[in-house]
């Protein structure tokens, strides 16, 4: 279904590419027919920034003091703190890192970037219900379902998700603030 949509959305670029006369003649420019569109595009396209950053551009620092000690994060996009707002941050875990059972009020992306990434639901830490997710790995935790992760070696995942970032652990005695 994805490489159908790819495929729609480029025969649409390409029909409009032909359609604006982008051809030899004109310098390969990228017109556009209506000029009160072109205004429109380029007034939405003044006020949002593009955000492109290598891994190597990242601010890393330890993770928020809602994370147990050991794990390094930095924001990739946006700001985690702000309501409705698309995020995304990079979280790197030591070998044999535990991630408590916690929830998110919000729905949760994880993609791993780096070494195994272990994830298991439910409201109780059991490695026996844990899948192990390598490199490319991907997993949506829903909306306050409670769920628990360990990292197999150095792990790094990427998380993105709609602010505000919080993480609320099934267990009291499990949160490293208290």
């Amino acid at each position: 279904m994805m490489l159908r949509q790819c495929l729609t959305i480029g025969a649409v670029l390409l029909g409009a590419l032909t359609a604006s006369g982008c051809g030899d003649g004109d310098g390969g420019a990228i017109t556009a027919k209506n000029a009160q569109a072109a205004t429109v595009s380029q007034s939405r396209s003044a006020s949002m920034q593009h955000d492109m950053k290598a891994d190597d551009q990242l601010d890393w620092g330890p993770a928020p003091p809602i994370f147990p000690k050991g794990a390094q994060f930095a924001v990739v996009q946006g700001d985690p703190g702000v309501a409705g707002a698309i995020f995304t941050v990079r979280l790197r875990f030591p070998n044999g890192y535990i991630l408590p059972p916690h929830r998110h009020p919000t729905d949760e992306h994880v993609t791993v970037l780096r070494g195994t990434f272990m994830v298991g639901l439910g409201e109780d830490f059991s490695r026996d219900g844990m899948v192990s997710l390598k490199e490319d790995g991907f997993i949506t935790a829903p909306a306050n379902m409670a769920h628990f992760a360990s990292a197999r070696g150095f792990t790094e995942v990427q998380v993105h998700a709609i602010g505000p970032f919080q993480l609320t652990y099934v267990h009291p005695e499990d949160d490293p603030t208290r």
